[in-house]
């Protein structure tokens, strides 16, 4: 399998290669199938997909069997202030992507967000749920989303949440990094969501990859928490003892509005490929312990 990951330099994009080169890059055995993938990491110096001319030329010269789309511009309150930027990468980008795909007849798993959703729910939203986000960035993804479904033919369009891996910067580095600097944390405690460790993220994007169960999926840790209960459960499996206070959004001086409630159901993975995320917790002791 011919494998070409864009935005490999980033968080998710690089965790997805150093899965795959795992042991003389072996996909290894999901589902009874042992794949020997043929790895192509692109930066944007190697493929800018906000070019479609760009993108055509690398997709056509290396004819992926498989394209797993991670570049994104993912900094929430910078796409408010960069509106046109955060369009060409997470609107055409994608667009371009799928427009590639679907010439040389490669599948596209694109990587989505819960913040294409408006966080006006009280339960979990699942698939068949209209997309209304409240930001840029969300806006922005859920074009993506659009231009996909209706660009190519074999797409998986997966939307995740809360990640956090071993590279790259996310949540609970940041709570880390913040409490050797200081004496008091403030977090808010009124947008709750699903925390996602990303190697469970990507055993099933290369499980979904390997089928041809396309459409939308929700892949996120199991379990609801706010972003102040996940930093508390950081400092507590860290044995850290640092005073942590609950705060509201509006405390928080941000430029872009969050969703109140982004929690995703994995319905789709339950109905198809089958619905391994671990409980959030579980999955974030896990990390924790091997980062030690």
């Amino acid at each position: 399998m011919k494998i070409l990951i864009t935005g490999s330099k980033g968080q998710l994009g690089s965790q997805i290669k150093d899965i795959l080169e795992r042991g003389t890059s072996q996909l290894g055995e999901i589902d009874g199938k042992y794949v020997k993938a043929v790895i192509l990491e692109t930066s944007k110096k190697e493929l800018d997909i906000t070019s479609l001319k760009n993108t055509r030329k690398v997709i056509n010269k290396f004819r992926p069997s498989l394209v797993i789309n991670t570049a994104a511009y993912t900094k929430v309150d910078e796409c408010e202030d960069n509106i046109d930027i955060a369009f060409k990468v997470n609107a055409l980008g994608a667009k371009n992507l799928a427009l590639s795909c679907e010439e040389v007849g490669a599948k596209l798993v694109h990587i989505s967000t819960d913040y294409v959703f408006s966080g006006a729910s009280n339960s979990p939203y699942r698939e068949y749920d209209i997309p209304r986000p409240v930001n840029v960035y969300g806006k922005t993804k859920y074009l993506g989303e659009e231009y996909v479904k209706e660009f190519c033919s074999q797409y998986f369009i997966v939307r995740t949440s809360w990640l956090y891996g071993y590279n790259g910067k996310n949540f609970v580095k940041t709570i880390i990094n913040m409490s050797k600097e200081k004496e008091l944390l403030k977090v808010v405690d009124d947008q709750k969501g699903k925390p996602t460790n990303i190697e469970d993220l990507v055993y099933h994007i290369l499980k979904i990859a390997l089928t041809d169960e396309y459409g939308i999926y929700h892949c996120s840790g199991k379990g609801v928490c706010s972003w102040y209960d996940f930093a508390c459960k950081i400092l507590e499996l860290l044995n850290i003892d640092l005073r942590i206070i609950p705060i509201k959004s509006d405390e928080s001086n941000r430029s872009a509005k969050r969703p109140n409630y982004s929690s995703l159901d994995n319905m789709m993975l339950r109905c198809t490929v089958g619905d391994e995320m671990r409980p959030w917790e579980e999955a974030l002791e896990d990390f924790i312990n091997k980062m030690k």
